[in-house]
């Protein structure tokens, strides 16, 4: 794609052209309704698509459990943990933000130095990068909590830890501050990740949020940057979501891409054994409008307890989901997804040569089956893995917007204006923000908030919600 031209064609529709979507050879733009189908019609333009919100998939209002976590030793996680934590390997939180100083994300016990080695500001409508919503955090101890870190004498120490109680995280914040949030800030993200992948050993992004938009993963562009960052190395995790059997259950991006490993949830029912792990009732499955089979793999997601961000939306929307001031319990794919997350850190730091595909086909193909057909990651059985067992991915026809020649986005690099990222001066500093960008339409029809450049390829303002 030409991009001068495509900004040019975008004007000539009485549009206003936005940022570059590198990531997928891509344009923002701002059109009047309708303008979009003229858009689509040019030969310069291989997609069109709408710039819909992202709702994070957490079930809300749990009843409090006050016991420890069950799902390290569910998984097998905590026996994998004497071969390998996930030291070394970098995280990609692509959420509302991490609060990154808590005691469960340092370096060590007593050490102020924390594992949240990088903070990306990607909404240009977020004032910090501090989760003021809770989900981003709640993620993130999922993946690389460790309650082992916490004083000695705290009486929630040892009580809670990730599946990668020693990765590092990186938070690319894609939200606004009260966790608003649509497909380009998702984008956007990952076009961080893969901006930055060398820069802090980014091998796994977790994706606890699912489109608003239903469509085809082969022209959906959060699919098409999903496949680049996983041909880019990096193994992508994205939760189900929490349709159930819903006819378009598995239908909306980023899960429904055969390439990423989604992940469904058990009721693992507060104990280590899996015997009676049974798959969740609300969890998302089925076929997408594909003819994928989704979700790849169950993780537990019900009644799970992580880490609380200070003063978060979570905290104030249910006060009796909050364990000890410090935790909080909840349900949902967002929660199996870092859990699985966390386990292919730990497969990374023990195998440095395993790609995305690799580690893919170690986790599914080891999985343990559960009630209903579906099956139960297992890490200590992906951790053995080998020969077949290692392979997945296999037959794939990738997006649209990927030469199948090269397995890349086809775009002449040179014709882009790179991101003028900035260096982070301290790892939890709202430093990487598009401080560039203007609201031109701050509401929407509805009266609700949008991203000020709206429409990927395409048409007018959205609603920015989590749900």
């Amino acid at each position: 794609m030409d991009v001068a031209r495509g900004r040019a064609l975008v004007r000539s529709l009485g549009g206003q052209p936005g940022m570059d979507l590198p990531i997928i050879n891509g344009l923002s733009a701002r059109l009047a309704a309708g303008a979009e189908r003229r858009l689509a019609a040019s030969p310069l333009v291989r997609v069109v698509s709408l710039n819909a919100p992202i709702r994070e998939t957490t079930l809300t209002g749990a009843t409090p459990w006050t016991l420890a976590t069950s799902f390290d030793r569910s998984t097998g996680a905590s026996k994998l943990w004497s071969r390998s934590t996930g030291a070394g390997v970098g995280v990609a939180v692509i959420d509302t933000g991490i609060d990154g100083d808590l005691p469960d994300f340092q370096t060590s016990q007593g050490s102020s130095t924390s594992r949240v080695i990088a903070s990306a500001v990607i909404d240009p409508n977020a004032t910090t990068a501090d989760d003021g919503y809770g989900h981003g955090t709640a993620v993130a101890g999922l993946v690389a909590g460790n309650g082992w870190y916490r004083d000695s004498g705290d009486p929630l120490y040892g009580q809670y830890a990730g599946t990668a109680p020693d990765a590092n995280l990186i938070s690319i914040k894609v939200s606004d501050d009260s966790g608003g949030a649509t497909t380009l800030d998702a984008i956007y993200g990952l076009q961080f990740a893969v901006d930055h992948k060398s820069d802090y050993n980014i091998r796994v992004v977790n994706l606890s949020f699912r489109s608003m938009s239903a469509q085809s993963y082969t022209t959906d562009p959060l699919d098409a940057a999903v496949e680049q960052a996983w041909l880019h190395g990096i193994t992508v995790v994205a939760a189900a979501g929490n349709l159930g059997s819903a006819p378009d259950a598995v239908s909306y991006a980023p899960a429904n891409d055969p390439y990423v490993i989604t992940v469904g949830a058990t009721d693992n029912q507060g104990t280590a054994s899996t015997w009676d792990d049974v798959e969740a009732s609300w969890s998302s499955r089925g076929e997408t409008q594909d003819g994928i089979s989704k979700p790849d793999v169950l993780a537990p997601g019900a009644h799970i307890v992580t880490t609380l961000a200070p003063g978060s939306s979570f905290a104030a929307a249910c006060p009796t989901c909050v364990i000890g001031g410090a935790y909080f319990q909840l349900s949902g794919t967002s929660l199996a997804a870092p859990i699985v997350a966390g386990i292919a850190a730990d497969l990374l730091a023990a195998h440095p040569r395993w790609t995305p595909a690799m580690v893919k086909g170690a986790i599914v193909n080891t999985a343990t089956s559960v009630p209903g057909g579906e099956s139960e990651v297992n890490a200590m059985g992906a951790y053995w893995a080998g020969g077949p067992e290692l392979a997945s991915d296999q037959g794939l026809t990738p997006n649209d917007l990927i030469d199948p020649g090269t397995n890349s986005i086809d775009y002449d690099a040179a014709s882009w204006s790179a991101a003028s990222w900035s260096t982070a001066a301290d790892p939890l500093a709202a430093s990487w923000s598009a401080a560039s960008w203007s609201c031109l339409d701050c509401s929407s029809g509805d009266g609700g908030d949008i991203n000020p450049t709206v429409a990927s390829w395409s048409d007018v303002g959205w609603a920015s919600s989590w749900g």
